[in-house]
């Protein structure tokens, strides 16, 4: 039995807060569309299984300086489309000198067969950025767009 879309949100969730970036293109299908609307910079729609795979690639000594964070506020919201869902969610990020901050996210997956075939991840892109530490990194792409 394929798991629901429930069941498949927070596989993707926790396995992003865990860090188990090569499980989780598995949870898509080999043909799927993800988008992150709120994306700064902008981002290219993610269509195949391997787009996202090098989306969540993760060099190994990259994965030591991840900041630790986990999932909290989750509330998922069933819809007249049995494989449609709304969740809302955070990503609680806990910093090196132990400080936390939220992002909140809000994503509208569409799940069919215990896989995401699409998916509109809404999340708060200049908080990620903060929360990580990587700020500069931000300013350093709009920069580079706005030139």
């Amino acid at each position: 039995m394929s798991l629901s879309p429930r069941e498949v949100f927070l596989r993707l969730v926790h396995g992003v807060a865990s860090g188990n970036f090569h499980e989780l293109p598995y949870l898509y299908g080999e043909v799927t569309d993800v988008r992150h609307p709120m994306a700064t910079p902008e981002s290219e729609p993610l269509t195949t299984r391997r787009a996202l795979q090098e989306h969540f690639a993760v060099p190994p000594e990259a994965r030591e300086s991840l900041p630790k964070r986990r999932v909290t506020d989750v509330v998922v919201h069933e819809t007249a489309d049995p494989e449609v869902i709304v969740a809302e969610f955070a990503y609680e990020f806990t910093s090196p000198d132990d400080s936390t901050s939220k992002v909140p996210c809000i994503f509208v997956m569409r799940v069919r067969d215990g896989q995401i075939i699409e998916s509109r991840d809404y999340i708060d892109s200049i908080r990620t950025y903060t929360a990580r530490g990587d700020l500069d990194l931000l300013i350093a792409s709009l920069r580079k767009g706005a030139s």
